[in-house]
Formats: structure tokens, C-alpha cells, sequence
């Protein structure tokens, strides 16, 4: 009989929530969360390559639209002088084009892609996250450098699509993405909120910002 598997964020035995003929998901009763079966994630290099394969252009019009709800609200809270970085920003980042066109300055990180460790161990007035918190392994750990890599009172910005009661998730389109590995709900936001140590967050929509 297979052990209890334990949820990424909290820790917590977690019980079957969703089977299908080749994914299994999880949901944790402590923090809400709910996750696919560890055994059923990508390897890195395959993980690597569906990155690779996204279509991002930075020039690309509708992609920048898409993403301006979030610059507006950085540039509605901070002041160019401000730095910030792009956490997760695979191989090219529409948002920090978009921020250092408006004078921003934008650093950016991302695992597979800008692997600059150095740039972690750095403090920054705000930072972005912009699809990327469903992609962690280990949520809380992941919060929580984020956390550390912020000024005092600095804000992180997060975009995903939270798991609502009104969901189906049967048929929830986001749950097929082979690199989604971990769905939040307003209940796991809070949860990491308190754990990883911000002072406030709010949910709007898509867009979910902490504040340190």
C-alpha cells in the first residue's frame, strides 16, 4: 500500500481528489490546496522544453495587454527609482520589457532560463511572478525566499488562476498543463500568507498581491 503522500506546501497527509486515466491529483484539508501526485511530474529536462516551446513574444501586442494589469498596479504603487525583479520569467519577460520601457529598473531570474543565484541573495523594492507560483515544487519554501528577497514593505505580484468552489475541476483547462503542478485557493493564499510572514495580501481576480 502506497504511504500517505504529503502536500508540497504544508506538509499535511493529503487524500485522492481527482483521478484520471493518467494524472492523479491531490487535495490537502489543512491548507486547501491541491496538487498532482509528485511520481506524475515532468522530468527537468522535458519541463524545460515545454518552456522552451511557449510563445511569448515580448513584442507581441496581445501578450502585453494581457499582462497590464499587473504593470499598471506596479506603476500605480512604486516610483521609477524602485528596482524590481521578475521571478520566474522563462525565456523572455514581457513584463520587465514593459516596466523598463515605462524606466524601471527590471532584473530577472528564472531557473532554466537566467539561473544567476547571486541575484537571490539581493533585496528589491517589488517583485513579479507572473504564471509561475502553479509551477513550484515546494510552494512555501519558494514563498519564502521571495519573501526574503523583498524590502521592508516591499510588495510581490503574482498572477495565477486560483481553484474557486464554482470550479469544475473535471474539466478545468488548467489543471492539463503538464508543467502545473500545484492550484491555490483564496484559503492556500492566506495560508501562505501567514507562513512565509507578509503583512497583508489581496486577491483581484487573476492578479494576487503580498506585501511585506
Amino acid at each position: 500500500m502506497e504511504s500517505a503522500i504529503l502536500c508540497p506546501l504544508c506538509s499535511t497527509p493529503s487524500d485522492l481528489y481527482y483521478q484520471s486515466r493518467k494524472k492523479t491529483f491531490l487535495r490537502c484539508c489543512n491548507c486547501s490546496g491541491v496538487f498532482l501526485h509528485p511520481a506524475q511530474r515532468l522530468s527537468a529536462d522535458a519541463e524545460k522544453q515545454r518552456y522552451q516551446f511557449h510563445q511569448n513574444d515580448v513584442e507581441d501586442k496581445g501578450y502585453q495587454a494581457y499582462m497590464q494589469p499587473l504593470t499598471d498596479r506596479v506603476m500605480a504603487n512604486h516610483i521609477i527609482s524602485h528596482t524590481g525583479l521578475d521571478f520566474g520569467s522563462g525565456p523572455s519577460s514581457v513584463v520587465a520589457k514593459l516596466l523598463r520601457d515605462k524606466g524601471f529598473s527590471m532584473t530577472v531570474y528564472d531557473p532554466y532560463f537566467f539561473d544567476d543565484r547571486k541575484l537571490l541573495l539581493n533585496q528589491y523594492d517589488f517583485i513579479t511572478c507572473t504564471e509561475v507560483m502553479e509551477h513550484f515544487y515546494s510552494p512555501l519554501e519558494s514563498f519564502t525566499i521571495l519573501f526574503k528577497m523583498l524590502v521592508q514593505n516591499g510588495k510581490l505580484y503574482c498572477t495565477t488562476r486560483l481553484y474557486l468552489p464554482e470550479i469544475d475541476f473535471s474539466s478545468w483547462f488548467y489543471k492539463n498543463d503538464a508543467t502545473h503542478v500545484f492550484f491555490y485557493t483564496p484559503e492556500t493564499i492566506s495560508f501562505i500568507s501567514s507562513k512565509a510572514g507578509f503583512s497583508n495580501f489581496i486577491i483581484e481576480d487573476k492578479l494576487i498581491v503580498f506585501e511585506k
